[in-house]
């Protein structure tokens, strides 16, 4: 009897100390998304447009939510961009100030947050609202809303 009292305090403390293992997959989406966006920043401020738009799906269903209304469409949106930041000057210097990542629902996030344009023109500043999706083994941006 005094064998079986033993084994059950033994896995008794076993259990409550057992360490779960680590799930990192949230940790992990966030630090990608975060370096998807920081990629984004450092092509925005050479100018590189092109290169901005590397973080978007590229594809027709991509939607952009703008102040000029809906856009959809990877090849639109960049032509909006190119049309709206046609010089450096117009561009200028972009810093996102990410305020929030969290999980929709399977391989989704949200992030909400600001951008912060410095430029020569005049500085503009304002808030999105994006939507990342996992395509391919890569952390896109399907959806964009951004005031």
């Amino acid at each position: 009897m005094k064998n079986i009292y033993f084994a059950l305090i033994i896995l008794l403390f076993s259990c409550g100390t057992q360490q779960k293992p680590k799930d990192d997959t949230l940790e992990t989406a966030k630090a990608s998304i975060e370096k998807v966006m920081h990629d984004q920043e450092i092509a925005w401020n050479n100018h590189d447009l092109e290169g901005f738009m590397q973080g978007y799906w590229k594809s027709d269903s991509l939607k952009f939510y703008g102040s000029n209304g809906l856009t959809k469409g990877w090849k639109q949106t960049l032509a909006n961009y190119q049309k709206g930041y046609p010089t450096k000057a117009e561009s200028g210097t972009l810093k996102f100030v990410i305020n929030d990542i969290s999980k929709i629902e399977g391989d989704n996030y949200w992030v909400m947050g600001e951008y912060h344009l410095n430029r020569q023109v005049e500085n503009a500043n304002g808030v999105f609202i994006i939507i990342f999706k996992k395509i391919d083994g890569k952390w896109k941006i399907v959806a964009d809303m951004s005031c």
